[in-house]
């Protein structure tokens, strides 16, 4: 036991349970509190480095500790087809959480060359939101477990702190939650500090919610299907789904709704191409307006996961192609010699779109994985009025996935000041007002319509204006404050002595 205990006091096996403690500040555990204290942490765990080498095994380690507990349910898809994948369980997770740890060495060193003190935290927060920005970018992007999602949490406390969204988008609060975290190092006035900050941070969202949004008029149907993964594609089992789907939709529209929302693939024909289907549909529909989640050919061999627009038995009125697919489930990277998504993947499309569509206001598609990508998701020449995100979380079961892509979802509810309709195969469906509350949902593992009037829209927002230059310039500017902070320290130092 005396070893076991030597062992865990070591730095680095600090710095690594420091990392795990800190996913607990993620959906959907919230525990915001945990960083108080791993964040200070850390930043000692940095001070304490003798060697670059040992300071980027340490920074290593947390974000491996951070990435293993956050990103656990990545292994839920390998568990639906285990007998055959079993082999992948082991690594599935440790390996993605391997290379996502190496983003975290990136703030360690620049708060390492930073002499201890408020100049070392301004540096390490804005290189840390400069690292989360890289790795939104970089290999594809994956911008997922950013700190600024903690506080998503669900009910009014969430509601109210979130609002900073519509300034500074998620990446700018993960920077304003990084230097409240590590305001306790500086004793009784960081703390009071803080919670001044806090104060300042809730009173702004109570007032940003205090704004007047003037109704659409428009109801929406969102089918919760609840099909399981991995479907069979045999015909009766097609024919089932298609006739679930049809009649889901037909109680919709007696309920009352504008238009009908089908979750990510789920028409098991493909819409845009097969008359038949659609004439189908319309013998149920009419001439309401579907907005299915389906596979579009684009050509020979050129498979898109789209969403396509119907209304009535004639050709779609509109489609719109993801663009930001998930790296080996539907595309093999090109920077990965060895291809081995089956089938050579999808074809992206070519960027966020605005569908127009007879009787609705404008909407911004949004399919499963896009919905994380913050700052990247409308047409800002031609901007919507409210967003619809279609997705499959399904493959990810009971697990913190698809409460963490939830929680993604009322984020871009409001840092753009729109609406957005998510529905999703197994859950969580539900209708977002423009300040990212949930006005009405369908839960996990469900089979239900959610039907539900559309929330009016915000004018746009400085973070819808602007993007992701806000947090890039904050970050840049608090990096250079947090240099010439320790700077001005070391100047007077040596005139004092």
């Amino acid at each position: 036991m005396a070893g076991v205990r030597r062992h865990a006091a070591t730095p680095r096996a600090r710095a690594f349970l420091w990392g795990l403690a800190s996913a607990l500040a993620l959906p959907p555990v919230h525990l915001l509190p945990v960083l108080l204290f791993s964040v200070p942490a850390f930043l000692r765990l940095i001070g304490a480095s003798r060697t670059l080498k040992d300071l980027a095994i340490i920074a290593w380690l947390f974000g491996f500790g951070l990435n293993l507990a956050g990103l656990y349910w990545i292994t839920e898809p390998i568990l639906t087809e285990v007998d055959t994948f079993w082999w992948l369980v082991p690594f599935a997770d440790p390996l993605l959480a391997f290379a996502v740890a190496c983003y975290s060495i990136i703030p360690a060193v620049a708060a390492y060359y930073t002499k201890p003190g408020l100049g070392r935290l301004l540096v390490f927060a804005g290189a840390w939101v400069l690292s989360d920005l890289l790795r939104q970018f970089a290999f594809s992007g994956f911008p997922w477990n950013l700190w600024g999602t903690d506080w998503a949490v669900p009910g009014t406390l969430g509601d109210v702190f979130i609002q900073l969204a519509s300034l500074v988008g998620v990446h700018g609060m993960t920077l304003a939650t990084i230097l409240l975290a590590g305001l306790p190092l500086f004793g009784k006035r960081g703390l009071a500090a803080a919670m001044v900050a806090l104060l300042a941070w809730g009173g702004f969202g109570v007032a940003h919610l205090a704004t007047p949004v003037a109704p659409t008029g428009v109801t929406l149907a969102l089918v919760q299907p609840d099909f399981p993964v991995p479907g069979s594609f045999e015909r009766a089992a097609l024919l089932a789904r298609w006739q679930r789907l049809e009649s889901m939709s037909q109680a919709a529209l007696h309920a009352g709704a504008s238009a009908v929302i089908w979750p990510e693939a789920a028409s098991p024909w493909l819409l845009q191409s097969d008359a038949g289907a659609r004439a189908q549909l319309a013998a149920v529909t009419g001439t309401a307006p579907i907005l299915a989640g389906s596979i579009r050919m684009g050509g020979p061999n050129d498979y898109r996961n789209s969403l396509v627009v119907t209304d009535g038995p004639g050709p779609a009125v509109a489609y719109y192609d993801k663009w930001k697919l998930v790296p080996f489930g539907e595309y093999s990277p090109a920077w990965i010699p060895v291809k081995i998504t089956p089938g050579g993947g999808f074809t992206p499309g070519t960027g966020p779109a605005t569908l127009h569509i007879p009787g609705l206001p404008p909407v911004g598609p949004l399919i499963c994985y896009e919905a994380i990508f913050t700052g990247q998701i409308v047409d800002e020449a031609d901007r919507p009025a409210w967003l619809v995100n279609v997705t499959d979380d399904a493959w990810f079961g009971d697990s913190a996935g698809p409460r963490q892509h939830f929680a993604d979802a009322r984020l871009r509810a409001v840092e753009e000041g729109l609406p957005l309709a998510r529905d999703a195969n197994s859950g969580i469906s539900a209708m977002i007002d423009s300040f990212g509350r949930v006005t009405a949902s369908l839960g996990l593992n469900r089979n239900g319509v959610l039907v539900a009037p559309l929330p009016g829209a915000l004018p746009p927002t400085p973070y819808a204006r602007f993007g992701l230059e806000i947090p890039l310039i904050m970050s840049i500017l608090l990096i250079i404050a947090g240099l010439l902070l320790t700077r001005a320290r070391a100047g007077y130092s040596l005139h004092k002595h």
